[in-house]
This record gives C-alpha cells, sequence and structure tokens, in this order.
C-alpha cells in the first residue's frame, strides 16, 4: 500500500489536485482511497458529485457508538474511497485534534485492513503545520508528501514550512518530500520562482499544471476532469502526475 500526502496553502488547489489525481489513478486500475484532512470537509465533493459526505467527527457526535466503515466511508467516482475527517465548531476546539480522531477511529475500524486500497492519498491543510496536521507525516501514516504550491508568495512561504516540518520527522524515518506541484495561477515569472523555491529547500517540481478552464467547467458539474472531460489535455496532465507518483 503506498502512502501519500498532499499539503498545500489554503486555496492553492489542493484538493481540486487530489481529487483528479485520486481519479486518475483509478482509471489506472489502482484502489484509492482519499482522505480529506481540512475542517471545510470539502476535498472529496467533486469525487461525489458534488455531495457532502458525514465526516468522521460528525458522524462520532451523532451516533457515539456503534459506528461502521459504512457510516464513514463512501464510494466515489470509479470506486475511489472517500473519507472526511471533519472538525470541529467554528470557535470551538481544535482542528488538529479533529484529525487526531478521525485517525483513530479509522484505525480502530481497521479501515486499511477491510478495504485493502492499493494507494491512500491524505489532502491536509498546510498553512499551520500543528501536531494535528502533522499527524500524516509523524506517525507513519504517509511515506511520500508532495506539496501543491504556486508562484505566489504566501503560498511559497507555506511550501517552506512545510518542508521544514517534514524534515523535522524524516530524520526518524518518517515521510519524505518528494516534490512540489506548481498549479500555476499565472504570476509573472512563475516557473522560474517556484523552481528557485524548490532548489532552496532541496526539492524539484513534479509537475506543472496549468490554469484550465476545464477544471472550473468540471467543478460547476461536481465532478472532476478526469471524469468530466476525460479526454481533455487537461486530463492527460493530471493522468501524467497519477502515471509519475504509482511509479
Amino acid at each position: 500500500m503506498k502512502k501519500i500526502a498532499f499539503y498545500g496553502k489554503g486555496g492553492i488547489g489542493k484538493s481540486t489536485t487530489t481529487s483528479n489525481l485520486s481519479a486518475a489513478l483509478s482509471t489506472m486500475g489502482f484502489k484509492v482511497m482519499q482522505i480529506g484532512c481540512d475542517p471545510k470537509a470539502d476535498s472529496t465533493k467533486n469525487l461525489m458529485r458534488g455531495r457532502a459526505i458525514p465526516t468522521v467527527l460528525d458522524t462520532m457526535k451523532t451516533k457515539k457508538a456503534d459506528i461502521t466503515l459504512a457510516d464513514i466511508v463512501f464510494a466515489g467516482y470509479n470506486g475511489v474511497l472517500c473519507v472526511e475527517a471533519g472538525g470541529p465548531t467554528p470557535g470551538i476546539g481544535c482542528a488538529g485534534r479533529g484529525i487526531i480522531t478521525a485517525f483513530e477511529k479509522l484505525a480502530e475500524l481497521k479501515a486499511f485492513d477491510y478495504f485493502t486500497p492499493d494507494i491512500v492519498i491524505y489532502d491536509v491543510l498546510g498553512d499551520v503545520v500543528c501536531g494535528g496536521f502533522a499527524m500524516p507525516i509523524r506517525e507513519g501514516y504517509a511515506e511520500d508528501v508532495y506539496i501543491v504550491t504556486s508562484g505566489e508568495m504566501m503560498s511559497l512561504y507555506a511550501a517552506s514550512n512545510i518542508s521544514s516540518a517534514i524534515r523535522q520527522f524524516s530524520g526518524r524515518g518518517y515521510a519524505r518530500l518528494r516534490g512540489l506541484v506548481l498549479n500555476a495561477k499565472n504570476v509573472d515569472s512563475e516557473k522560474e520562482l517556484v523552481a528557485k523555491a524548490a532548489q532552496e529547500i532541496g526539492t524539484q517540481i513534479v509537475q506543472y499544471i496549468p490554469r484550465d478552464a476545464h477544471v472550473q467547467q468540471a467543478e460547476n458539474a461536481g465532478c472532476t476532469v478526469v471524469e468530466a472531460f476525460g479526454e481533455s489535455d487537461m486530463s492527460k496532465v493530471y493522468r501524467e502526475l497519477a502515471e509519475k507518483i504509482s511509479s
């Protein structure tokens, strides 16, 4: 089982990237599980035709006992297994702690043993890498980490912070930074800016994802580009990323 975490600043297009990646991997024959680790709980909506699925935390609050995997794991596009950790009520509680609680519940229910996915993808908010949000890289959940960024200053700043957190744990045998995914925002000299940042943090650009109208059109329909426009050039970009990550 290959375990991958995607980090990145909020609003950078990380969930769009991961859901299209999951969809592309599924069309290659892989059994994929995507776990959203953001309190907004919107990581998997484009794999679920725009439908918001019950989060692990909300289910634990409402059902309290006798929770089963069927309550928190849902089959989306092409069989991709979708999970949303969820978060606390805004202003109350710690979102990072919410992720820890959700992971503990999945472990308790032996989700990986039951579903036996080939690839697990964690979609993690990366503005602040606190204990809970760092869990995928510090507790052995993920082996490989990719950071989604653009050429915007705050996005690159977040990428630098995330890479520092990964280095803190990599020496203990935990997850390794595999590279940056450049999700273009059409910033001036964007490729050069991100290439320089990659060099400074000791990594590489794994994939360039251009801006493309198909992305918004697919999301408006509650789909991934891979599902809605499978033969488009943009779909091929996500398939290319899937091939690199799965090899």
